[in-house]
């Protein structure tokens, strides 16, 4: 790709935007990157309320992402914009919620097909229903809980891939037009 193109934007999207969203943004840029994807794609996250922007990540998940070399120190939890469905080509919900709240906030049916449940993108549970595909708030929990959210989002990260390999022809050139 050339910089007068766009890269492909994922956008992972919680509650707080301090646990899973971020957890999801990082451990997605860094299997991209490993892919050699980091250069057509680009990952961010943020959460459905205000609650927490600002404030860094979960010392908690940042310990379980430091644990495979991933580096959390430089997140900031912000708030969701309503723009952020023009500008990004997949929206990942962590959990039901997010997901029903991003599909009713969505301005047109272009952007409701945006949002998917990220773990939708994980065989074991790709054909469920959302209401069981979400993966639950680590935050009132202990150290096992962000394992768990670790295991859960690895598990569809495969599948992400695959999906933004094959949407790269597709959107890359839609979006040179645009510019």
């Amino acid at each position: 790709m050339n910089s007068s193109s766009s890269p492909y934007r994922i956008i992972a999207v919680c509650t707080g935007n301090i646990c899973r969203s971020p957890m999801a943004a990082l451990m997605l840029a860094a299997a991209l990157e490993a892919e050699g994807l980091d250069g057509e794609v680009t990952v961010d996250s943020a959460g459905t309320t205000g609650y927490e922007a600002g404030r860094p990540i979960d010392p908690r998940a940042a310990r379980r992402l430091g644990t495979t070399k991933i580096g959390s120190d430089r997140h900031v939890a912000r708030e969701w914009h309503a723009s952020w469905f023009r500008e990004r080509n997949l929206i990942l919900a962590l959990d039901v919620d997010h997901y029903a709240w991003l599909r009713e906030a969505a301005p047109d049916q272009q952007s409701m097909d945006k949002v998917r449940m990220l773990r939708s993108f994980d065989p074991e549970v790709a054909g469920f229903d959302p209401l069981d595909q979400g993966i639950e708030d680590p935050w009132y929990g202990g150290q096992a809980d962000f394992d768990a959210v670790w295991q859960q989002i690895h598990g569809a990260l495969p599948g992400i891939i695959k999906h933004v390999r094959s949407a790269l022809p597709q959107a890359v050139p839609r979006q040179r037009q645009t510019q």
